[in-house]
């Protein structure tokens, strides 16, 4: 039998100074506002078109949750998880954890995920999706990123909530070093 390596401590004292000295650039009430708006924008494409929402883990999963409630319309849900930060501060190569169940052979999908900074991911899952057999892949985030460095050749969703400077943001499911998916708002870190 191995032993197993205990978890290293995070520094409670750092993370919770970020959080102190963040600037929140929406408020919750602000980011219900633009799900309401980005629910009408997805319904007037996708509603009767039996869409699989795909929710990417683990940053999508605050706005898939707050979304899907609003979307009015028949459609199924599956999630999937590939990664390029894995809790670090800048992203590399594209790491698969967890692909859907759901076939996606002949299928309208929608994408959605917390953030378009660089496009990589996303452009990566929608092509996937693509070689998989999916009919039509549209792509959804909370925010989008406001730089010019958007490097794949997806260089925007299709639907998009927000958007915001070129700053590093973490809540409402983007983190900070693993930590503040949960924070009730989408902030910037100030330092």
């Amino acid at each position: 039998m191995s032993e197993r390596t205990p978890d290293l401590q995070p520094d409670m004292t750092h993370l919770q100074q970020v959080m102190d000295q963040a600037q929140c650039l929406y408020s919750e009430a602000d980011i219900e506002h633009a799900l309401d708006a980005l629910a009408t924008q997805i319904t007037e494409v996708l509603a009767g078109r039996n869409p699989l929402v795909l929710c990417v883990m683990n940053g999508g999963i605050v706005l898939t949750g707050r979304l899907a409630p609003r979307l009015n319309f028949l459609l199924q849900m599956d999630y999937i998880h590939a990664t390029r930060y894995r809790e670090q501060m800048q992203g590399s190569d594209l790491q698969w954890r967890v692909t859907p169940a759901t076939s996606l052979k002949g299928r309208t999908l929608l994408i959605l995920d917390d953030i378009f900074d660089e496009g990589e991911t996303l452009a990566g899952i929608k092509s996937w999706c693509e070689g998989k057999g999916a009919q039509a892949v549209y792509t959804a985030v909370l925010i989008d990123k406001q730089h010019d460095r958007k490097t794949a050749e997806l260089k925007k969703a299709d639907f998009t909530a927000l958007t915001a400077e070129d700053k590093y943001l973490f809540g409402y499911g983007m983190d900070y070093k693993g930590y503040w998916r949960n924070a009730p708002g989408i902030y910037a870190v100030n330092f």
